[in-house]
């Protein structure tokens, strides 16, 4: 392995497949998480795929990935349009950040175009749904490699 990146989901993310599927599909989180691990595992890589609905977890993660990871991949969730605590974790860690959206948050309502993450982050993959996961993995990968 050349190295550990963090997949890294925020609030109600652990709703996948249950919650709202016409607009965030049918694919459960652990799901998405299996399908990273193995195309991770395929660049040489290894997964760590975290969620919680607590800002402050997220924090922490981020800031344990300072010391484990070489990227992160985020899905803030909500927490893209509240979160300067995270935006000021991430400023911290210093590998390449991916923010990634399964819906179009610029399509969406006026409170949820701005995302604080986005400052940070290197790219940001937004409205591709589930599959935009993949395509920030890829995306990492191609930075770290």
């Amino acid at each position: 392995m050349t190295g550990k990146i963090y997949l890294l989901n925020g609030p109600n993310l652990n709703l996948l497949g249950q919650r709202q599927p016409e607009l965030y599909g049918a694919d459960t989180l652990e799901e998405i998480a299996a399908r990273l691990a193995v195309q991770a595992q395929a660049a040489g890589f290894a997964l760590r795929a975290l969620q919680s609905n607590h800002e402050g977890q997220l924090v922490d993660w981020i800031q344990e990935a300072r010391q484990d990871a070489r990227g992160i991949i985020i899905n803030p969730a909500a927490y893209s349009h509240t979160s300067i605590a995270i935006l000021d974790a991430l400023y911290a860690f210093d590998g390449p950040v991916i923010e990634v959206h399964i819906s179009d948050i610029h399509a969406r309502e006026a409170f949820r175009h701005h995302s604080y993450v986005s400052a940070r982050a290197d790219e940001v993959i937004i409205g591709q749904g589930t599959r935009g996961y993949a395509m920030a993995l890829e995306k990492l990968v191609a930075r770290l490699a």
